[in-house]
């Protein structure tokens, strides 16, 4: 596959086929995603990768398992998201947080050494690491689409990373930015439109 090819072939999967991934193509990918820019050159990055499905339904339980159309409703009208085709990306999206991980032939769980408080950061700088892992994150959803498979990704709420820590014993110098599910894509699941930008409007030479 052409490099653009994949980054044109590149797309949240919620809807995946039964089957494990091979461990070296899961190493592949983390290998892949290793080799992302790094603000302190350390790359001080760990990954656990959960694939037995009890580690994965005691680390997913906290993760509600549907949601009401009235919940939906409000959550839309909360997020000001007055977009109809933004409305229907996350209608499609939100039901499916729990189920799109648990159906997953893997959990990748992303770790970044926490030398800052990234949630509190005294200036933008603080936030280097932070953003260094998720060039990292990119890479395995790239990597993961050359392979074949296909990722989704959520970010923790409420307390889940605190949680996700007691499952899983990482310590609390290490900061977890969102789970990861990969798999095989099922071959019928609907396509979800997305909003077409025509990018030359999107740059600008020499000013805005």
């Amino acid at each position: 596959m052409e490099f653009y090819e994949v980054i044109n072939s590149r797309k949240t999967v919620r809807e995946f086929e039964n089957g494990t991934i091979p461990t070296d193509i899961i190493e592949k990918i983390i290998s892949a995603a290793m080799k992302a820019p790094t603000n302190d050159h350390m790359r001080d990055w760990h990954y656990i990768v959960v694939q037995d499905k009890n580690v994965a339904a005691r680390l997913l339980d906290i993760i509600p398992k549907s949601i009401s159309d009235e919940d939906m409703d409000l959550l839309i009208k909360d997020w000001n998201l007055s977009d109809s085709l933004q409305q229907e990306c996350y209608r499609n999206a939100v039901p499916k947080q729990h189920k799109m991980l648990i159906d997953a032939s893997a959990i990748i769980i992303p770790l970044l050494k926490e030398k800052t408080d990234i949630l509190h950061p005294d200036n933008i700088s603080h936030l280097n690491g932070f953003a260094s892992i998720w060039c990292s994150i990119e890479n395995i959803f790239l990597a993961a689409t050359y392979e074949g498979y296909g990722c989704n990704l959520r970010i923790p709420l409420g307390n889940e990373s605190e949680y996700a820590r007691d499952v899983l014993g990482y310590s609390d110098d290490y900061f977890m930015p969102c789970f990861i599910g990969i798999g095989i894509p099922k071959k019928d699941a609907p396509e979800i439109k997305q909003k077409n930008i025509d990018v030359k409007e999107r740059i600008h030479w020499n000013k805005f």
